[in-house]
């Protein structure tokens, strides 16, 4: 491995399968010989929302952040750390699995609630696997400036980054959802 696709965005070329990361925009968190670890970023997961907003008085989304170990509660954090137990991802946003010390800080008004995003699961590679499936064109590496990790965002998010990227994105990105209708 020459490159690392850490702290970069993967954005999915449509295709027919129709699987979570048909039209995903992914997030790497991590990526080295070992493998890789990212979340997806744009893809709402309404039974783990609806589990967390029975706890709460407020409104809470939840997002698949990917197929592995959806049982683990992941969070992209915006601002000052409020855990020891975290990685950065910028200066701006770190990743933390402690939802112990997240919840507590919500709850006690250390943390407000729009500056965390919450995930279930999470999108794993094996090693060289990621760099293989980019070789493959299944996915655009796109390095991304000023994007707030912890909006909500939904299927537009995909659009917009394919509309943004130009030329042959752009016919993608106004493709329909399932592409065998062209």
């Amino acid at each position: 491995m020459n490159h690392s696709y850490k702290g970069k965005i993967l954005i999915s070329t449509p295709d027919i399968s129709g699987d979570i990361f048909s039209r995903s925009v992914v997030l790497v968190i991590e990526h080295n010989e070992s493998g890789a670890f990212g979340l997806i970023l744009n893809k709402k997961n309404s039974q783990m929302s609806t589990k967390f907003n029975d706890f709460f008085d407020f409104k809470i989304e939840v997002y698949d952040g990917g197929p592995v170990e959806n049982d683990k509660v992941f969070f992209i954090v915006k601002g000052e750390r409020v855990t020891d137990i975290y990685t950065n991802i910028t200066d701006e946003f770190y990743l933390t699995e402690d939802i112990e010390r997240i919840i507590s800080a919500v709850l006690n008004n250390e943390l407000d609630i729009h500056n965390i995003k919450i995930f279930s699961g999470y999108s794993g590679w094996s090693p060289n696997q990621l760099d293989t499936e980019v070789q493959r064109k299944m996915w655009t590496v796109v390095d991304v400036y000023n994007l707030d990790y912890t909006l909500p965002n939904d299927q537009t998010l995909w659009k917009s980054i394919m509309q943004n990227l130009g030329g042959e994105f752009l016919l993608w990105a106004n493709s329909p959802e399932d592409i065998s209708l062209n």
